[in-house]
């Protein structure tokens, strides 16, 4: 059901669109969490290790993957909330199209350039055979990956959370399942993990296009809307690349720090390998959040409703707050329970670096909220150099502080480098923020 967030107390609207948003990202998360559990306990610490480092590599892709679904989703937010329904089917044409072309060119690419990506990070030779065979395997389902983020996008944009809360649902429970009995029962090892994720994003991405189209199907529309339009398209990458950028800027410097701790071997791998997973999980669950914030603004302003977007953002922080504090003390007085899942060795070095990685940054989620929520409002506003200029200040000091903490403190110095950055981005982007509403007010 499409929901207009232009009408209603915003606290309850974004109550209701975004819970299911965060129910459909950790089941998004289940993908790669669901890898690493099963290759720590079911296969080994080096399977988790080679696992974990491979991730780094596929962030890349996923950078382009997340970058599509906000530039179309922005787009179609402001579209929808102006009812041109006309020039919004025109606008999920052309969306489909330039990704068939921008994922043809990255597979091409990802089958060239994985091999020498692993080498420049220094990854081990112990682990070095599994993270190819991952890689490739991953490289094969990148379609899967863009057309399913561009249609979660769209029915976000529509004000639809709940649709591709569902697909995912199943197909994140799927996974889990399908890559035990891959590990397990036909002894496939790191492949196994890597064709079950193929197998099972396949289909909710199958799901969620047909669905899709379905639903465009129901919008009003006077004539057959036009197949492509470059207008549209240049409002879309307008928004699409500086978020491509970012998280790919983002990645870039996530294999940066790979490569520090690859040089600390496979138990420092590992461990990082579990607790980053639990802190992207964080981490891209309050993105999302911000991704919805960015709808609300969006189809608000696309309205003409200035009005409702300092409360949304009001409303939007004590959201994120409830939800928050209980994840923040899990991972801080508890952290051995979360890292634990992954291992089966309970006083190893992979668990203590894990633990202790969790109880430096974990209590910094209080910061990093912030920033993700007014980011998500700078987008929603079409700010984007704003926003890439809180994140890339953000991303730089970590990646600069990771390399000169870790040769002045060790392990502990890189783990420290997260929320110096965090707490930078965070006064940048809040800043940012409040010279838009005061830019508003003037109006």
């Amino acid at each position: 059901m499409n929901k207009d967030l232009t009408v209603g107390k915003p606290q309850t609207v974004l109550w209701q669109f975004s819970l299911p948003l965060l129910g459909s990202i950790l089941f998004q998360q289940l993908y790669n969490i669901a890898d690493s559990l099963v290759a720590g306990k079911f296969i080994g610490e080096n399977a988790l290790a080679a696992v974990g480092n491979a991730y780094e590599i596929t962030l890349i892709f996923i950078a382009f993957a997340f970058g599509s679904n906000i530039g179309c989703s922005v787009v179609v937010s402001r579209l929808f909330g102006a009812k041109k329904y006309q020039d919004l089917r025109t606008a999920v044409s052309t969306t489909f199209i330039a990704v068939g072309v921008l994922c043809a060119v990255l597979m091409c690419a990802g089958i060239l350039f994985c091999d020498q990506m692993l080498l420049m990070i220094n990854t081990p030779s112990s682990v070095l055979e599994d993270c190819r065979l991952y890689l490739d395997i991953y490289v094969l389902g990148l379609p899967f990956l863009f057309y399913y983020n561009v249609a979660t996008g769209i029915f976000s944009a529509m004000g639809d959370s709940r649709t591709p809360f569902i697909f995912l649902a199943i197909s994140s429970t799927s996974n889990i399942l399908v890559d035990i009995l891959f590990v397990t029962a036909f002894n496939m090892g790191v492949a196994g993990v890597a064709w079950a994720t193929f197998l099972c994003q396949g289909v909710s991405c199958v799901l969620a296009v047909l669905a899709l189209l379905r639903r465009l199907r129901t919008l009003p529309v006077t004539g057959k809307p036009a197949l492509f339009s470059l207008p549209l398209l240049k409002n879309i990458v307008a928004i699409a690349l500086p978020s491509t950028l970012q998280q790919s800027f983002v990645s870039v410097g996530n294999i940066v720090i790979q490569a520090v701790i690859n040089g600390y071997g496979p138990s420092v791998m590992a461990g990082y390998s579990a607790a980053v997973k639990l802190n992207n999980l964080v981490i891209t669950c309050f993105t999302q959040l911000g991704n919805g914030m960015s709808n609300y603004i969006s189809q608000n302003i696309g309205a003409g409703k200035h009005e409702r977007l300092e409360p949304g953002f009001t409303a939007g922080m004590k959201m994120s707050y409830v939800l928050l504090i209980p994840i923040v003390l899990l991972y801080f007085v508890f952290p051995q329970a979360p890292i634990g899942v992954f291992m089966n060795e309970s006083g190893s070095e992979a668990l203590r670096a894990g633990v202790q990685f969790l109880r430096i940054v974990s209590p910094f989620y209080l910061v990093i909220v912030v920033k993700l929520i007014a980011d998500g409002v700078l987008r929603g506003a079409g700010l984007m150099r704003q926003f890439m200029a809180s994140t890339f200040t953000d991303l730089f000091l970590r990646v600069l502080l990771c390399i000169a903490f870790s040769a002045a403190f060790g392990v502990v110095g890189i783990w420290c480098s997260w929320p110096v950055g965090w707490i930078i981005g965070t006064g940048l982007s809040l800043w940012f923020y409040g010279h838009f509403t005061k830019s508003l007010k003037k109006q």
